[in-house]
């Protein structure tokens, strides 16, 4: 079976595919976008034979996944930025009546007034901490150059983890279903850590 999907995610459609759900997840979090890229990435490995140990052939199809992958994170962090720059006082004050949001909002700024975006790749990878993060760098008017080289750096981290996963995963457990859930637990767990790392960072 997994002969047949790693033969379809040969193909350029899927590429797309993962671009668009990368791109729509800053939107709508609950897209899985992560469990896709891994599910590509083990179809891959499947397709190049690296789940059966030998050295692939098609890693340009690899490095084209993770290279589709961050793009489509890196446009997604800045139209969410875009719109939030412009959106004026309903969303400053849709920010201000969150808690959250706005110690979200209170972090990030001094973590990038700091010269430091360490909280940007961080958020990247926890729950929802990347729509978080690119709406609060808009709504509060932070630089280009103080977001956009961190958000390169968090999508295309997450981007090679992500595909890592799953094409290691099949290459140590086999191309299967197993490899798949076994990979998509460390995303998973990698999330709950990041998370976890974002809410104990200290504000000062």
């Amino acid at each position: 079976m997994w002969e047949s999907v790693g033969s379809l995610a040969a193909g350029p459609w899927i590429y797309a595919v993962v671009a668009l759900s990368v791109l729509l997840d800053v939107f709508l979090p609950v897209l899985p976008s992560g469990v896709l890229v891994i599910t590509a990435a083990t179809a891959a490995a499947a397709g190049s034979g690296a789940a059966a140990g030998r050295v692939p052939h098609d890693v340009p199809d690899i490095l084209a996944l993770i290279l589709s992958a961050a793009t489509a994170s890196v446009l997604g962090d800045l139209v969410a930025y875009r719109l939030a720059w412009r959106g004026g006082e309903r969303l400053d004050r849709a920010i201000a009546r969150s808690r959250r949001l706005t110690t979200a909002q209170e972090r990030l700024g001094e973590a990038l007034a700091r010269g430091g975006g360490a909280l940007v790749v961080l958020a990247r990878f926890a729950p929802a901490g990347r729509s978080i993060v690119s709406f609060c760098a808009g709504a509060a008017h932070r630089r280009p150059r103080d977001f956009v080289p961190w958000s390169a750096l968090a999508g295309l981290s997450w981007a090679a983890y992500s595909v890592a996963l799953g094409y290691y995963g099949a290459q140590w457990l086999g191309a299967t279903w197993l490899s798949t859930a076994v990979s998509v637990a460390a995303l998973f767990a990698a999330g709950a850590a990041a998370g976890f790392l974002v809410r104990r960072r200290p504000a000062s």
